[in-house]
C-alpha cells in the first residue's frame, strides 16, 4: 500500500507500508537464502513513520538515507537487513520518480556492508546517497572520505 505525504516539500513523497516491507523481505529471503522472520515489528513500523516526519527528513534525500539506515543499523528481520535495505530503497526511489535504480543498486551493495560494520557513518552515507541520486560520478572528495572510512590505517 502506498501512502502519501509531503506538505513541505513541492512534491508529494510516496511511501510503503509495512505490510509491503515484509512482503519485499520475505521475497527476498525465499530467492536468495537466509531466516526469515521479524526481529522487532515496532521498530520497523516506528522507522519507516518516522521517515515521514518532514520536521526531521525534510528532503527526500534524508529519507533514503534513514530508511537505509534504520533498516541496516537496527536490525528489524532476523537476516537479510542488508538485502531489504537496498531493495526497500530501489522501491522508494522508483515510486517517487528517480530513475537510478540499477547504479543504486550496484553502488549500495558494498556501502551497506560498510555501514553495518561501522566503517561509514550515517553522515557519509547521506551524502554517498546524494551523490548517486544528482550527480553522475562521486566528486573527488567523496571517493577520498570513503576511502578513509573504510580503509584499515
Amino acid at each position: 500500500m502506498l501512502i502519501t505525504s509531503g506538505a513541505s516539500e513541492a512534491i508529494e513523497t510516496l511511501y510503503f507500508d509495512v505490510d509491503h516491507a515484509i512482503q519485499v523481505h520475505d521475497w527476498i529471503i525465499d530467492q536468495s537464502g537466509g531466516m526469515a522472520g521479524i526481529n522487532n515489528l515496532g521498530q520497523l513500523e516506528s522507522s519507516l513513520t518516522h521517515l515521514q516526519n518532514d520536521d526531521y527528513y525534510p528532503e527526500f534525500v534524508d529519507k533514503l538515507t534513514y530508511l537505509i539506515f534504520a533498516l541496516v543499523k537496527f536490525h528489524v528481520f532476523s537476516d537479510g537487513n542488508k538485502r531489504s535495505s537496498i531493495a526497500l530503497g530501489t522501491y522508494f526511489l522508483e515510486i517517487n520518480g528517480y530513475n537510478i535504480t540499477k547504479k543504486f543498486v550496484i553502488e549500495m551493495e558494498n556501502i551497506v556492508v560498510w555501514l553495518a560494520e561501522n566503517k561509514i557513518k550515517e553522515d557519509l552515507l547521506k551524502d554517498l546517497i546524494e551523490s548517486l541520486i544528482y550527480e553522475d560520478d562521486y566528486s573527488e572528495e567523496l571517493k577520498l572520505r570513503l576511502f578513509l572510512a573504510v580503509s584499515v590505517i
